[in-house]
């Protein structure tokens, strides 16, 4: 692996055969200094081709919760890696080529519609179709920022910090050993926990630079699909910058039946702090909207996390067995208390009181009528 931060399960994972098949990658930059956040979502369905869910997508969830979407229906001009995090999908180019990755500044001047993702890159240009952006190559970079309908042209490089794991060893996976046998449908695992991003996005004629903005990206995979879910995410807080959290929990298949399952992962200067079903006791309530609350415990920490939002949110596509449907609704303006408690013969002592104003928020799936409680802990692994 080039990056020692690289996490298990950051290559692409289709094995080239019929099965019905996704995978999706999620690459995220928060803006302190606007309190403004950009989630570029990419994602494959049925790469074999020929088949009524084939096809590619990118999706951006812009400023204000503003949203963007491009399809790629042809999957020919996909391309992801095997042995690392790189992907990339060309939709118009002059280029003959097979697809690869490119240098950026061939990217720019080849790719007039499409993106690469590494590691260590996020680059691409996309608009909603409504007007065409196939103009002469050497006046394409030039004039489509120009485009009066909406739009979104980025680049900018990653440094990684936090893979998943404590830091100064073997990043894990977010699932754990038990992930690397066909156990759990869909995959989900952490790539970057927290990153800095240095570059620019402009977004429908505004360009955004930046310098070490906070980064962070996941990917997920299968032949199956979650049936609910729900997800909290921030590496930007107040006062806090070597501070990341990412929490969430579904419904997944489990061999041959549905389980759910949560957890809690927590960086905070050097150290991983994790809350999975098989240290720890995780327990949830989330509201249909605006309302997300976890509690997890085990023999030497406890955490307790309250995201809330007034935002209506935004409804974004994700992968199902019908293919890319609108079926979750995030906000990035979410607000989020977070506090982290060491366990000392029988007593907690507070060892972080952290809170954001820009945290990730979703719920997925459903059905989302009524409140979502429950828990996971160890016997869930007794019974695989």
């Amino acid at each position: 692996m080039t990056n020692p931060l690289q996490t298990p399960h950051s290559e692409y994972h289709w094995d080239g055969s019929d099965i019905r098949f996704f995978e999706g990658w999620y690459y995220r930059v928060t803006l302190p200094d606007c309190g403004q956040t950009f989630a570029f979502m990419y994602s494959i369905d049925d790469p074999i081709g020929g088949k009524a869910c084939s096809g590619g997508a990118a999706q951006i969830l812009g400023p204000n919760d503003e949203y963007l979407c491009r399809t790629f229906p042809n999957v020919k001009q996909f391309w992801g890696s095997s042995e690392s995090l790189a992907l990339g999908h060309w939709g118009k180019t002059d280029l003959a080529t097979q697809p690869q990755y490119l240098h950026p500044a061939k990217f720019e001047h080849h790719i007039q519609e499409g993106y690469q993702a590494t590691a260590t890159l996020n680059q691409g240009y996309i608009c909603d179709g409504r007007v065409s952006v196939a103009v002469p190559k050497e006046q394409a970079n030039r004039l489509r920022h120009h485009a009066t309908s909406a739009y979104c042209h980025w680049q900018y490089e990653i440094q990684p910090l936090y893979g998943w794991g404590d830091s100064g060893i073997p990043q894990q996976s977010t699932a754990g050993w038990l992930s690397y046998l066909p156990i759990f449908e869909p995959g989900w695992q952490i790539l970057m926990a927290h990153g800095l991003a240095t570059g620019w996005i402009e977004w429908n004629g505004k360009r955004y630079e930046f310098t070490d903005a906070p980064a962070y990206s996941e990917k997920n995979w299968g032949h199956a699909f979650p049936k609910k879910w729900f997800w909290l995410n921030c590496n930007s807080f107040n006062d806090e910058p070597d501070l990341a959290l990412t929490a969430g929990g579904g419904k997944r298949k489990v061999l041959w039946w549905q389980e759910s399952a949560a957890l809690v992962g927590i960086h905070y200067r050097g150290k991983f702090y994790e809350f999975v079903p098989w240290n720890s006791k995780v327990s949830w309530q989330i509201q249909p909207w605006g309302s997300w609350q976890m509690q997890a415990e085990n023999a030497d920490y406890e955490v307790e996390l309250i995201g809330t939002t007034d935002q209506t949110g935004t409804l974004l596509r994700a992968p199902t067995e019908q293919g890319l449907i609108f079926f979750c609704r995030d906000t990035m303006h979410g607000q989020l208390s977070l506090e982290l408690r060491e366990r000392r013969s029988g007593k907690s002592k507070i060892i972080l009181k952290a809170s954001s104003s820009v945290c990730g928020l979703e719920i997925g799936g459903g059905p989302w009528q009524d409140s979502w409680i429950s828990s996971a802990k160890f016997p869930w692994v007794v019974y695989l």
